[in-house]
């Protein structure tokens, strides 16, 4: 056997080290939407040779409607400019050192360096707004309760009543975000993309390892997708408000190629029947960011009625092969003016009003089995009372009505609204570390975990990994009608048809409806399990 000189040593004693990062890259890129987001790249030396390891597109959306005024769009475009600037400057300046010579498949790690940056670039933040407000200091002003007035119920049109109605407690101000932040979260899911590529294992699974610590299941199931079929909310045409998204829910049965193949059809049946000239003339419907029809609507049923009579044309069973959520987008409804929610144009609701409203429309269309964002954060009092009510039979979620994921970890007792389940996003500055942290935290609290796109998407595909890997009971992506949606729709195709092949496919569990009798107000506990007080709900 030839002698190996000290140099053929070192070769190969370099080539047979671990993949590192060399450095990463930051781009400015256009969203699925047009506008303006970030591009993270991580390349390594791997056999003593750069090469690229992973890249991440993720959206900067503002989270503003379709119907916000042109001033309010132009202050969020310039944010978005502004937090844009920012993040390439955080990768080019600090976070590309940071992580260089890291082995990508030290996750937790790379996520620690993150949040400490993160947290670093917060306190400056502090510090800098305590000196602004020293050198300006700002008069409170006390935030009151509204107190809607009440109608005498013999008072003559027009007049108020001096009686006044229980008062609604005011909004709470909205969760800052730091311009720069995308670039934390992009960076995390770039290096967790890397990771899966020098493990030589799909992403689904090494986000599956990552939450389990190695110990993967010997089974896993596909999320079940919650596919938007309407949208018929305050941005789109028409009198109606409430129903920002009215969502088809597939059997548990269905595979996903079979979901989308149904709901297709449904899309399809749907734009035929509101292509129909009514007796009132055209009906008045567009396409949303959302990618799905907005559609004019002048009664709480007429979307949900449409809905039934393009399943009568399809021999599709409402409540059984498809049923319904709706996204109430409760938050955006609220006129603090008269502390009333605007149902529809010019028709107002209390909160508690609007409690008896949902139980009237589930048990007129008992289809419907699942409920987002029914009523503000702030209206505890009556998340309690549709709770109780409801929540034997129908999901009630929290999207908007929760709190961020880094605001859920900051504090363990952080209160929320009673609920079903949450709505986790992938957004700003949550590392992956992060998102299985707290989808633990969801889990330990009977609750499911619902992995949810942005309004304003990219092209970026890997939502469908996480929702997979974090064992997601749905996934909320939008309709199937936009390019960036369709993305996502197809690579849960791709990761379903992975998982048959690999015999690690499971079959879905019925629709279980946990209900946890006596107690108080949801608080995230770390590494909890479910109170013995909680007692199985119906299934379907």
């Amino acid at each position: 056997m030839p002698d190996v000189s000290p140099g053929q040593a070192n070769w190969f004693t370099e080539i047979s080290k671990a993949p590192v990062i060399s450095r990463m890259t930051g781009k400015k890129v256009l969203d699925g939407t047009g506008q303006l987001t970030v591009q993270v790249e991580i390349l390594c030396i791997v056999q003593n040779n750069e090469k690229s390891m992973s890249s991440v597109v993720m959206s900067a959306g503002s989270g503003l409607t379709d119907s916000v005024i042109s001033e309010a769009a132009e202050a969020s475009e310039r944010k978005r400019e502004q937090s844009v600037a920012t993040a390439l400057e955080w990768i080019r300046e600090a976070l590309n050192p940071l992580l260089k010579g890291l082995v990508p498949t030290e996750q937790l790690k790379a996520d620690q360096l993150l949040s400490d940056y993160f947290t670093e670039k917060l306190e400056e933040q502090v510090r800098k707004q305590e000196v602004k407000e020293a050198e300006f200091p700002l008069v409170p002003v006390p935030s009151k309760p509204v107190t809607p007035l009440k109608k005498r119920k013999n008072s003559p049109k027009g007049r108020r009543s001096p009686t006044s109605e229980k008062s609604i407690p005011p909004a709470e101000p909205a969760e800052p975000v730091l311009k720069g932040s995308i670039a934390i979260g992009a960076t995390s899911l770039a290096v967790a993309k890397a990771g899966s590529v020098v493990n030589k294992s799909p992403l689904y699974l090494y986000i599956a390892s990552l939450k389990h610590k190695q110990q993967l299941a010997q089974k896993m199931t596909m999320p079940i997708p919650l596919v938007t079929l309407l949208s018929c909310g305050k941005s789109a045409p028409g009198k109606m408000n409430l129903m920002k998204e009215v969502i088809g829910i597939p059997s548990t049965d269905l595979t996903i190629r079979e979901s989308i193949d149904v709901f297709l059809a449904l899309q399809k049946q749907i734009s035929v029947l509101t292509d129909k000239v009514t007796k009132a003339g055209p009906v008045v419907k567009n396409l949303t960011s959302l990618g799905c029809i907005a559609l004019a609507c002048d009664r709480l049923e007429q979307p949900l009625d449409i809905i039934q009579e393009a399943c009568n044309h399809l021999r599709l069973e409402l409540g059984r092969n498809i049923q319904l959520a709706i996204n109430c987008a409760a938050h955006e409804l609220m006129d603090y003016t008269k502390g009333k929610y605007e149902v529809m144009n010019g028709n107002f609701k209390s909160p508690d009003e609007m409690v008896d409203m949902y139980v009237d429309l589930i048990s007129r269309y008992p289809s419907i089995i699942a409920l987002i964002d029914p009523l503000r954060k702030e209206d505890q009092e009556q998340w309690t009372n549709i709770y109780n009510t409801l929540s034997s039979k129908c999901y009630l979620i929290a999207e908007a009505a929760t709190k961020s994921v880094s605001k859920l970890l900051e504090s363990r007792n952080t209160n929320i609204p009673r609920s079903s389940g949450l709505v986790m996003k992938h957004i700003d500055g949550t590392t992956i570390s992060h998102l299985i942290e707290v989808v633990q935290l969801v889990e330990g609290e009977n609750q499911i975990t619902i992995m949810g796109s942005m309004e304003e998407e990219s092209s970026e595909d890997s939502l469908a990994d996480l929702a997979v890997g974090l064992e997601a009971r749905f996934i909320k992506l939008g309709g199937l009608i936009r390019g960036e949606r369709a993305t996502k729709y197809n690579r849960l195709l791709v990761i379903e048809e992975e998982m048959r092949d690999s015999e690690i496919l499971d079959q879905r569990q019925n629709h279980t409806f946990p209900y946890i009798a006596d107690k108080p107000q949801t608080s995230l506990k770390s590494n909890t399990t479910p109170s013995e007080e909680t007692e199985e709900g119906h299934h379907q």
